[in-house]
């Protein structure tokens, strides 16, 4: 059953350009990387090394969408706009949940993986499962994810278990084509859907060289050191590729100017996304020093969930399981989202 739900997966989703798809490139010259984006008219030039000062206080150049993506944006969002009461949230509490994908069939080979896009394992698969049964009993009103496949087949599987049965539906913004025909034309199935945005700036680290790579060969060829100072360490990339440090830029950036303003209208929003791109979140939200995030660890397929209210985010751990009490007593808000749910299955 697992497997062939790798296949269909596999076989229906289609992962964004990673790196170097239409709207920016990147160039990597001595140990930077320069990201350039036509799209968005911005520029980040990231050194090699970098200020080991808190990402939660840096500023972040601003990302603005295109009318385009604008449009299809509001467009798909106004479902959500339409069933607040499924949540009777206000602008001032939403929840946050946070994934990392399952285990990908490169974790399975102890490969160094980055941005080459590889699917879930067996494995991988019934992770992502269980981590949607976890959140099954929280508001999800838009999705974020990386332009990677693992990350969307998490987003998609664990969906499949939430016991709202709302359809979670990519947004195709690549072009005015794309949009008019991914188009809904049913108000019905619009109340009945939830935006997913993919975005390459919520992608992994970029492991340059390392790639492909075994990981234990690789530390028996340059020391085990050296390995674990570029897995580990803030601001060293590997060989042309990105440190942390240079990870976060983009992945906090890409949070404060898409994800947060839809937090502070009241979304209740998921990110399925990888290890490191979440890490970087949590250094914003947690207010981590560089130091601290680097022992940060987060285990493959276990949600956590945050709450955001007064304009300030509140850990609240991972939800055990659909039944676990102690995550819908933090909120009065989420204890009545729940008792609806039990209410339209009874």
């Amino acid at each position: 059953m697992a497997t062939s739900v790798v296949n269909q997966a596999v076989g229906t989703f289609q992962s964004l350009a990673v790196l170097n798809g239409p709207g920016h490139q990147q160039e990597f010259r001595n140990g930077s990387v320069k990201l350039i984006s036509n799209a968005t008219n911005v520029h980040l030039g990231l050194s090699k090394r970098g200020s080991s000062s808190n990402v939660g206080r840096r500023h972040f150049g601003v990302i603005q969408a295109t009318a385009s993506q604008a449009s299809v944006f509001n467009h798909v969002l106004s479902p959500s706009d339409n069933s607040t009461s499924d949540t009777k949230k206000s602008s001032s509490e939403a929840s946050l949940i946070l994934i990392r994908h399952g285990e990908s069939l490169w974790n399975e080979k102890n490969l160094f993986t980055g941005c080459v896009d590889v699917p879930l394992t067996k494995k991988g698969v019934e992770e992502a499962i269980e981590a949607g049964k976890r959140i099954s009993n929280i508001p999800v009103d838009v999705i974020f994810t990386s332009s990677l496949i693992r990350a969307q087949m998490t987003a998609m599987l664990a969906m499949t278990q939430h016991r709202r049965k709302k359809v979670p539906i990519f947004l195709h913004n690549e072009s005015e084509q794309a949009r008019k025909w991914s188009e809904i034309y049913s108000e019905d199935t619009k109340k009945q859907s939830i935006p997913v945005i993919a975005s390459w700036k919520l992608n992994e680290r970029m492991y340059g060289e390392l790639q492909g790579l075994n990981k234990q060969e690789t530390a028996d060829r340059y020391g085990k050191e050296q390995v674990h100072e570029w897995r580990r360490s803030y601001d060293v990339p590997p060989p042309n590729g990105e440190s942390l440090e240079m990870c976060a830029e983009r992945a906090v950036a890409y949070f404060t100017e898409n994800i947060e303003p839809q937090l502070r209208s009241g979304k209740n929003v998921m990110i399925a996304a990888h290890g490191n791109s979440l890490r970087s979140i949590i250094m914003y939200l947690d207010k981590l020093t560089s130091q601290e995030v680097i022992s940060l660890e987060l285990s493959t397929g276990i949600p956590l969930l945050y709450i955001f209210k007064n304009g300030k985010f509140m850990r609240r751990g991972s939800p055990v399981g659909p039944t676990e009490a102690g995550v819908y007593a933090y909120t009065r808000r989420l204890a009545l989202y729940r008792q609806k749910l039990d209410d339209m299955s009874n």
